[in-house]
């Protein structure tokens, strides 16, 4: 095996590790408050292990691996949005509350 594909199972691995790491921070989560909860650290492991497994996906030049991880980055950068959005207008709401 080359180092070259040696580098790219790397980084396919490492990928689906980072998204392995979102169902299980999610889990544990769950698991603590007894309820279904996406802590916000779900969205930055999609968004990891979605550019890695993006790059892996263009490297092999696999059309349907890179659409599918191209979706769902963009749906995760877009929940990373709302989530920033509600935040900032939680602080402005309470910063001008007497």
């Amino acid at each position: 095996m080359s180092k070259t594909e040696l580098g790219i199972l790397i980084l396919g691995f490492s990928g689906q590790t980072l998204f392995f790491m979102r169902f299980f921070v999610q889990w544990l989560t769950s698991e603590k408050l007894h309820r279904s909860v996406i802590p916000v650290s779900f969205w930055y492991f999609s968004i990891g292990g979605s550019s890695l497994l993006l790059i892996y996906a263009i490297i092999r030049k696999d059309v349907v691996f890179i659409v599918g991880q191209a979706t769902g980055f963009t749906i995760y950068l877009r929940n990373l949005y709302f989530i920033a959005k509600e935040r900032r207008e939680k602080e402005e709401h309470g910063a001008s509350t007497p």
